[in-house]
């Protein structure tokens, strides 16, 4: 566990950071992007596609038929997102009294400039070295969907929940358990994923533990009760969001049976392991489809290629290396998480052809780079030919990574179906 202070040096250098990149991403996609016109005209160019149904909830509620048509009609039937977004957007609209579409874009880009906090703040526990943190944060502003961070999509406050939630389930004292709780309750509030990954503080425990601890059944309560604990609380999000379907329309499980009916959602949970599920061919660049199988790919071979680092790596050169003992233990909840979010979104999307899996993989990609800056922080400086190689290659994939980007943001802000 890490102590609870952060000094005001470190806290207000990570929301400087934080909002840094924030308004830089802001501007490559309004400025540089978003087609000829006004500036009000190309910020809302950001609202596009699934913007118009958490727009819809905003203005009219949540509403359906019974049972949910089997067709996209957000005038019909909208139960098939979840509420935290649209619920905050909704309270910016009438405390401002802005319109519902920038009402939108300022709750998502507030919660980009959390994300970012979040991120910073861990490089700070970790201090992970000033070049590294930021070449972390590059890396993870290169992938070719980080600009839905800063458009009217919930990914940024999936996210900023998600890393609030693992930052203070870390931290030490009554306020720290306070925050994270309620960061749990709003990650479990904005995606269903966010159930599953409410786990985090228990499997941090248990691998902190070993099978020591495990061992001792008699020690169980003391050891587990309170992650245990802060994993029920944060799934009070979703949880509220059930009770509220069941109350209403009589069945807890509209949003299942909304995503069914109008998207074809079909959940396969077995389509990780199935070989058709991953694409090998570089597609088309106007295929946003086929981008989204190769995402599916890469995001398996980034999992396993973390997993083998860990196993024939990190957990083998610890003593060689000057690393910390037992570093791996800390990391292993960002690696569940972001298997979770993969395996969650594959099995989701595998009966639509991976549609959107291209978004749904920057979450996992996330919070592989963080767990990364930790890999790093533990070990000695890596000798000057070996880190000019790993630089080499790593502005190879963010230059790939950016250009990918700015095609996509391109057709995005045009109306242009990307994820």
């Amino acid at each position: 566990m890490e102590a609870l202070s952060i000094s005001r040096f470190s806290g207000g250098r990570a929301l400087l950071s934080g909002l840094v990149i924030t308004l830089v991403q802001i501007a490559l996609a309004v400025g540089l992007m978003a087609p000829e016109g006004s500036f009000s005209s190309r910020y809302q160019t950001l609202v596009q596609h699934d913007s118009y149904w958490f727009a819809n909830i905003v203005d009219h509620g949540y509403q359906t038929v019974l049972p949910p048509i089997a067709r996209k009609m957000m005038e019909v039937s909208n139960v098939a997102f979840f509420p935290a977004y649209p619920l905050l957007a909704s309270a910016v609209k009438r405390v401002a009294g802005w319109e519902t579409g920038t009402a939108l874009l300022v709750t998502s880009q507030a919660a980009a400039w959390g994300f970012w906090t979040y991120f910073f703040l861990f490089c700070e526990r970790w201090k992970v070295a000033g070049s590294v943190k930021w070449g972390g944060a590059l890396a993870i502003v290169a992938h070719p969907t980080a600009f839905f961070l800063v458009a009217a999509y919930s990914e940024s406050l999936f996210l900023m929940a998600l890393l609030g939630f693992m930052y203070w389930s870390t931290a030490e004292g009554g306020l720290a358990r306070v925050l994270a709780a309620g960061h749990g309750i709003g990650m479990s509030a904005t995606r269903i994923v966010g159930i599953p990954c409410a786990a985090y503080p228990v499997v941090r425990r248990i691998f902190a533990e070993g099978w020591s601890g495990l061992r001792d059944v008699r020690g169980w309560l003391g050891r587990y009760a309170g992650p245990i604990a802060l994993m029920i609380v944060s799934t009070f999000g979703a949880l509220a969001f059930f009770v509220f379907c069941l109350v209403r329309w009589g069945r807890w499980d509209l949003y299942m049976l909304t995503q069914e009916a109008g998207w074809e959602v079909h959940p396969d949970y077995l389509a990780v392991l199935k070989p058709h599920s991953y694409r090998w061919l570089i597609p088309p660049w106007n295929d946003p489809t086929q981008w989204s199988q190769m995402a599916t790919t890469l995001g398996a071979v980034c999992l396993l290629a973390v997993g083998l680092g860990e196993l024939f790596f990190g957990m083998r050169t610890r003593q060689t290396s000057g690393a910390r003992p037992g570093g791996w233990q800390a990391r292993i909840g960002f690696y569940f998480a972001a298997a979770v979010t993969f395996y969650i979104a594959v099995s989701g999307v595998a009966s639509v052809q991976m549609e959107s899996m291209m978004r749904y993989q920057f979450c996992a990609h996330a919070l592989i780079v963080l767990a990364l800056m930790h890999f790093l922080a533990e070990f000695r400086p890596v000798p000057v030919p070996g880190r000019a190689l790993g630089m080499a290659v790593i502005a190879l994939l963010i230059a790939a990574g950016l250009s990918l980007q700015g095609w996509w943001v391109w057709n995005f802000t045009r109306g242009a179906w990307v994820a």
